[in-house]
């Protein structure tokens, strides 16, 4: 049976003027398994995400998404089903976490907001001194939680986080990894850019590597996915 969201990647490439950052990649991502992205530093990583998030066009090939057990055309209904965590936050300074999540509620139509809002800040264990507060204030750990909570805001079927762990103390990454936890559950597509192999032991179990703009491995496994040993041994033995 067809998994109802998934994404395929087929013969993906991707070049800035002579410079090849992906080279005819391949992959299949389904939904209710959690899909690491590993490779060295200017392996394509966040190049890769960045065109399956659809915010980068690729040079060639192709990514089909099927959402709800149907073909969904790329444009904005698409990207209103994808929830994204960049590099970049897309958090407003001079708003506060709560007037934050309140805009972008808005914006996708999300019903319940002010209960919605509140759940997810309690999710992500941002404080609740602080969610009055102007977002400028944050230090980079608060910044990462309500990222996360914007990106999970309208309960996108596909979740695309590209180091999400980057400046969380240890409350913030078991909060993080109870949420991936949940939402591969959920069954939903879930593809994560991280070199926090502790977090997200035991919790991936679908795992592609990238080294030079090309996929060198493909695994998933069951039985409780990837260990930390496991995906350590994996990266080193393509780190350049």
């Amino acid at each position: 049976m067809a998994a109802a969201n998934s994404i395929s990647v087929a013969g993906v490439t991707k070049r800035y003027g002579h410079h090849r950052a992906l080279a005819k990649v391949d992959m299949r991502l389904e939904a209710g398994h959690l899909c690491a992205l590993l490779g060295p530093n200017g392996a394509g990583k966040s190049t890769l995400m960045g065109i399956v998030s659809t915010l980068v066009r690729p040079s060639a090939g192709t990514v089909e998404y099927t959402i709800d057990g149907t073909r969904c055309p790329h444009g904005p209904r698409l990207r209103s089903r994808i929830g994204v965590l960049a590099h970049e936050a897309f958090i407003y300074s001079e708003l506060s976490a709560l007037e934050n999540l309140r805009f972008y509620g808005r914006l996708y139509g999300v019903a319940d907001l002010d209960q919605r809002v509140e759940s997810l800040l309690d999710e992500v264990a941002l404080e609740p001194s602080a969610r009055g507060r102007a977002a400028g204030t944050y230090s980079r750990g608060m910044l990462q939680r309500l990222a996360l909570a914007r990106a999970l805001l309208h309960d996108p079927p596909v979740l695309l986080l590209d180091e999400p762990f980057t400046g969380l103390d240890r409350t913030g990454a078991a909060a993080l990894a109870r949420t991936l936890r949940r939402v591969k559950s959920e069954d939903r597509v879930v593809l994560v850019v991280s070199h926090d192999f502790e977090a997200l032991a035991g919790v991936c179990d679908h795992i592609v590597v990238l080294r030079r703009g090309k996929k060198v491995l493909d695994e998933r496994r069951g039985d409780g996915g990837f260990s930390f040993d496991d995906m350590k041994d994996i990266y080193h033995q393509f780190d350049e």
